[in-house]
C-alpha cells in the first residue's frame, strides 16, 4: 500500500510570474540563456544574473571566458556536465566537472578566466552572481571549488536534492553565507514525485527548470527553460515543488535581501555611481587584485 508524505508546510508560495530567458553570448562568443537579468536584480536581491549554458557543440562553448575584471559581488558556476578551469590574478587555479562548483569571491577586485577543457561533448550549468553587502564589497578576493561528489546530496521520498549553498532537511550545503543566507538546491523529481522546502517568507525566491515540468498547486505549469519568481506572501512558509508527467530537473535558489542600493556597470556591481567610476580606474590602473 503507498503512502503519501505528510505535508511541512502550511502556507506554500505561488507563482508571481514566469520569466523567458534571453539567448545571448558573452565571454569569446559562449552562447546561453540569461534568465535573470538586470531588471529584476532589485526584485530578486541579493541575486545580480543567472546565465544557463547547455549545449553539445563545442562551437557554442569552447573559446571560453578569456580574462575579465570583477568587483563587488560573488560569481558561483555550477557545472551540470563538461570541465571548466579557474583561473585568476589572486593566485587561485581550479578545475571542476560533472556537478562541481565553483565559487568566487570578487570583493575589491580580480581578474579571472573560465576554460573548458575538452574539444567535445556535452556542456552546461548554470553562473549564478551573488551581491555583496556594501561592507564587504572592498574585501579581499577568495575562490572556493567543490567536486562533484563533495556536493552534500540527499533523498527524500524518491526525490534527490543536491545542497550546492544553504540547508535543505538538515544537510548543510558546501557553501554558507551570514548576510545573504543563500540556499542553492539542484533538485531532482521523478515524474510526479513532490518535494517541499522550507523558505522564510520575505527571502526572494526563484526556481528554474532545465529538465521536464514542474506544477504549482495553483495551476501554473512551468516548462523547460523558465525561471518561476515566487510570490513573498505574508505568512508563506515554504514552497512546493511537483513534477509534471516525466522526470524533471530544477535549481531552487533563495536568499535574504540585502535593501542596499545596487549600481552596475557590466563586471562591477557597487551601491554608487562614484563607486563604480573608483572601479573602472582601479582596474585601468591595474590596482585589482
Amino acid at each position: 500500500m503507498s503512502t503519501v508524505a505528510t505535508s511541512l508546510l502550511n502556507q506554500p508560495r505561488e507563482v508571481e510570474r514566469l520569466v523567458a530567458g534571453q539567448p545571448t553570448s558573452d565571454g569569446a562568443g559562449v552562447k546561453l540563456n540569461r534568465v535573470l537579468t538586470q531588471n529584476l536584480q532589485r526584485r530578486l536581491d541579493p541575486f545580480l544574473m543567472l546565465d544557463h549554458f547547455g549545449t553539445d557543440n563545442p562551437d557554442d562553448y569552447i573559446a571560453g571566458f578569456p580574462d575579465h575584471p570583477h568587483r563587488g559581488f560573488e560569481t558561483v558556476t555550477y557545472m551540470l556536465n563538461g570541465r571548466i578551469r579557474h583561473r585568476d590574478s589572486a593566485g587561485n587555479e581550479g578545475l571542476v566537472s560533472d556537478g562541481g562548483v565553483q565559487w568566487m569571491t570578487a570583493g575589491r577586485g580580480v581578474i579571472h578566466s573560465e576554460t573548458p577543457e575538452q574539444t567535445a561533448g556535452r556542456m552546461a550549468g548554470f553562473q549564478l552572481w551573488l551581491n555583496l553587502p556594501a561592507r564587504d564589497k572592498m574585501r579581499e578576493p577568495g575562490y572556493l571549488d567543490v567536486q562533484g561528489a563533495d556536493v552534500p546530496e540527499f533523498e527524500r521520498d524518491g526525490v534527490t536534492v543536491r545542497v550546492i549553498a544553504g540547508e535543505s532537511h538538515g544537510v548543510a550545503g558546501a557553501v554558507q553565507r551570514d548576510v545573504t543566507e543563500p540556499l542553492y538546491l539542484d533538485v531532482h523529481l521523478p515524474a510526479g514525485a513532490r518535494f517541499e522546502q522550507p523558505l522564510p517568507a520575505m527571502h526572494n525566491a526563484f526556481v528554474y527548470v532545465y529538465d521536464g515540468t514542474l506544477k504549482f498547486d495553483s495551476g501554473c505549469l512551468q516548462p523547460a527553460g523558465r525561471m518561476a519568481i515566487l510570490a513573498n506572501t505574508p505568512g508563506s512558509d515554504g514552497v512546493r515543488l511537483t513534477a509534471g508527467d516525466q522526470p524533471t530537473r530544477a535549481i531552487l535558489v533563495a536568499g535574504r535581501p540585502l535593501g542596499e542600493p545596487i549600481a552596475q556597470y557590466g563586471p562591477f556591481v557597487m551601491n554608487t555611481e562614484a563607486e563604480l567610476v573608483q572601479a573602472v580606474r582601479d582596474f585601468q590602473a591595474g590596482r585589482l587584485a
